[in-house]
């Protein structure tokens, strides 16, 4: 059903909806019951949440009006005290029942990191109202400005000019020959293959087509034939962090391997690799040369043995067919017309191109912002604001970082256009100073500057775990 969403529905009541989601036209007594059902709904299921329960709870609260004698038209109209009392009862269990509730009660949730001179820590001020419970009034702009509206035309002028791109760096492949500069179009298709990545995450994010069968298709095929990654393997590991970004536990993105991104772990490293942890900030540029490698490993891993998707063995057969097609074309080109050792070092800076690019463009998103406590309990606003920070820059920071450079915006509307996020940080920018939610950015260098430090500090709990400052000041609890 097609409806102007507006901040506040016609009969009194806020209207909202989950992204993506509409409410029709509300008339009194039935359907605005209904309407109000979809909007719970909306905000629970935003949260984690199963529909069941909040239609479960719905229902109990309707039978409980019948039997107190209070009409169904009163609870649109919102006149009626006991309707009102009774809605806020039954809301207060469905949020305080469930991880992940609509508000956070009886401790505070929230602690930040200083990150860098110039940054201050903000809370909300007296009488503030919780970011959830606004979050529909935010959508509602969004809305209305057309800032979900999908840009196709964007898109497939962005796929054609990376099309374009590649072909002439295939051009070039050939007319070098067996030449040195064969390097530069090594580092030229590392920049190529990581724009079809961004450009297979935002089809994984639904915003190029509006059907979802057509963007499975697209990201697939960008990611799984182009850029050699598990398209369901990415899925399950993104799908989790956006719900729980820098959440201990939850969050695959800050999960213990090669760096610690918790003091826990890193007090918990082998002994052999203290020294290591210790300073992995220095190290961690170096190591994502080595990102692409990884990257393509654990897609091949997936495939093969089911490790961390939830794909099918239909889906697996068919994303292994074209990983197979992928690496068999490519491999065969280079070690066929190059010598063996040019042929090596050509894959070398591909490779570490690719994973340098991929690295620095997720890691300033997250890394150095606060991080979640396993059980605490924090609004969906709050959480995906406060763990998320913005890079500012020109058209070639957006270029560079594939849009993900305004990463709160993404987080709040993950299936919005790369071109509207921009337009969108004005609103969301005013929205946080209304409820004193602090909104982090800075520039590029300064964000890895804060990534290196951060890494380093937690790498103190390898060394001493007791001189680690970060497990006081980084908790939220």
């Amino acid at each position: 059903m097609r409806t102007r969403l507006q901040a506040r529905g016609r009969w009194g009541w806020p209207v909202a909806a989950l992204e993506g989601h509409s409410i029709g036209r509300v008339r009194p007594q039935r359907d605005g019951f209904r309407a109000l059902a979809h909007q719970q709904d909306g905000v629970v299921r935003l949260l984690g949440l199963f529909d069941s329960r909040s239609r479960a709870l719905l229902a109990v609260e309707a039978a409980d009006k019948r039997l107190h004698g209070i009409p169904d038209r009163t609870f649109t109209g919102g006149t009626h005290p006991e309707a009102v009392a009774l809605h806020q009862a039954r809301m207060r269990q469905l949020s305080g029942s469930v991880e992940g509730s609509l508000t956070t009660e009886g401790r505070s949730s929230m602690t930040t990191t200083p990150l860098a001179l110039g940054f201050t820590r903000t809370r909300p001020g007296p009488g503030s109202r919780n970011g959830t419970s606004t979050y529909s009034a935010l959508l509602a702009q969004v809305k209305e400005n057309g800032l979900l509206r999908r840009r196709t035309g964007f898109y497939w002028s962005l796929f054609g000019s990376l099309v374009a791109g590649l072909a002439l760096a295939w051009v070039a492949f050939a007319f070098l020959g067996d030449s040195w500069f064969q390097l530069i179009v090594a580092g030229a298709l590392g920049v190529i293959f990581t724009q079809f990545a961004f450009l297979s995450h935002e089809a994984a994010h639904r915003q190029v087509f509006a059907s979802q069968k057509w963007n499975d298709h697209a990201g697939r095929w960008l990611g799984t034939f182009l850029v050699g990654l598990s398209y369901s393997w990415w899925m399950n590991k993104h799908t989790r962090h956006h719900g729980n970004p820098n959440t201990v536990g939850k969050d695959p993105d800050i999960a213990s391997g090669v760096l610690r991104f918790t003091p826990e772990d890193a007090a918990n490293a082998p002994r052999g690799l203290h020294s290591f942890t210790g300073h992995q900030g220095w190290l961690f540029f170096p190591l994502l040369t080595l990102e692409g490698l990884n990257l393509h490993w654990n897609a091949a891993r997936a495939i093969a043995v089911g490790a961390s998707t939830k794909a099918d063995r239909r889906g697996r057969t068919v994303e292994g067919t074209l990983l197979v097609a992928r690496f068999g074309i490519y491999l065969t080109v280079v070690f066929w017309f190059l010598p063996f050792g040019m042929a090596c070092a050509f894959l070398g800076v591909q490779l570490a191109v690719f994973g340098v690019m991929m690295g620095a463009s997720f890691a300033p998103n997250h890394k150095g912002m606060p991080t979640i406590a396993h059980d605490a309990k924090v609004d969906f606003f709050s959480r995906q604001v406060r763990t998320s920070r913005n890079i500012r820059g020109g058209w070639w920071v957006s270029f560079l970082m594939g849009g993900l450079n305004y990463q709160v915006e993404h987080h709040l509307f993950p299936s919005m256009p790369r071109p509207a996020l921009k337009q969108a940080r004005l609103l969301v920018r005013d929205h946080c100073d209304t409820l004193d939610v602090p909104y982090t950015e800075t520039t590029l260098l300064r964000s890895y500057g804060i990534v290196v430090r951060y890494l380093n500090r937690v790498g103190l709990a390898a060394r001493d775990p007791f001189a680690c400052p970060m497990v006081a000041e980084l908790r939220i609890h």
